[in-house]
């Protein structure tokens, strides 16, 4: 197994380690070690990827397990933002919608021996959950040190709506990115077969 792959291999072993810590909140300052968990994770992303191409390491594992990997990191991180009242039932909805969806059309694709690259909307779709993700749990450590220190008041209420308004700006750019990725299916697979 290449190193890229092992890379995308230790993000979805990262990836419970991380919703652990997430949803652990009797840990001091667990979302701050979170934060730090996923970043780790969202970076071996970057790099399995650019790895691969510059010493030609692409693999059909590395192919379908990437994005599996980077599902799994996102949709735990969403999930405990959920359970922590961080964002609603209704963006977690459409942003798996969308995941399945795509998912469903790259399998018919590769069925047929298409590929359909990511375009610009998916980059940034990816971008824009990996970012709102890690500012969601960097407000949560500020949130617990002001309750903890007592320096500044941070109500739930105000973080709860920041978090809700960020997700929600996720979604519209996941539902963009879909909609273009299905437009150019749409182009370049049979969907009578």
């Amino acid at each position: 197994m290449n190193l890229p792959n092992k890379l995308t291999i230790s993000r979805m072993i990262i990836t419970p380690i991380f919703l652990f810590v997430l949803m652990f909140g009797r840990i001091p300052h667990s979302f701050l070690f979170a934060a730090i968990i996923f970043a780790i994770a969202a970076i071996t992303d970057a790099v399995d990827g650019k790895l691969a191409r510059k010493n030609n390491q692409i693999t059909v594992v590395g192919k379908l397990l990437d994005p599996v990997a980077d599902k799994m990191l996102t949709t735990s991180a969403y999930l405990g933002f959920l359970a922590l009242g961080y964002c609603d039932v209704w963006s977690i909805m459409l942003i798996l919608a969308r995941e399945f969806v795509v998912t469903s059309i790259r399998l018919v694709a590769s069925a047929q021996g298409v590929v359909i690259p990511a375009n610009i909307w998916g980059k940034i779709k990816t971008a824009s959950q990996m970012v709102v993700i890690i500012v969601v749990m960097l407000m949560g450590e500020l949130r617990y040190c002001a309750d903890r220190y007592g320096f500044m008041s941070f109500p739930i209420e105000t973080m709860q709506l920041i978090s809700h308004i960020l997700v929600w700006i996720t979604v519209v750019l996941t539902v963009i990115s879909g909609i273009t990725y299905i437009v150019a299916a749409k182009k370049r697979i049979d969907f009578s077969k």
